[in-house]
């Protein structure tokens, strides 16, 4: 795991954590765009179909607010990174 990728906060981490990064042994997804931007996205156990198939992940700060929804689908040109497709309910 690269010195960067150790700096970055993974998604579902509380603000307060002592460390809210990146753990040894787990495999991430970096999440570009959107509410969500920046954060890594813990994948460790996922599989192939559920990989393609992305993610809609809780957030307050989307387009509704507490409860809402942002989805992320894989990059065809880089799998690790998974784009912002939108806000959801």
């Amino acid at each position: 795991m690269d010195e960067l990728m150790r700096q970055r906060r993974v998604y579902g981490a509380d603000h307060d954590d002592p460390d809210p990064g990146p753990k040894p042994g787990h495999d991430y997804r970096e999440l570009v765009g959107g509410p969500l931007d920046g954060l890594l996205l813990d994948v460790t156990g996922w599989t192939d179909a559920a990989l393609c198939e992305g993610a809609a992940l809780i957030t307050e700060i989307g387009a509704y607010g507490p409860g809402g929804r942002a989805e992320y689908r894989s990059r065809q040109a880089d799998p690790l990174k998974w784009d912002w497709c939108g806000d959801t309910r």
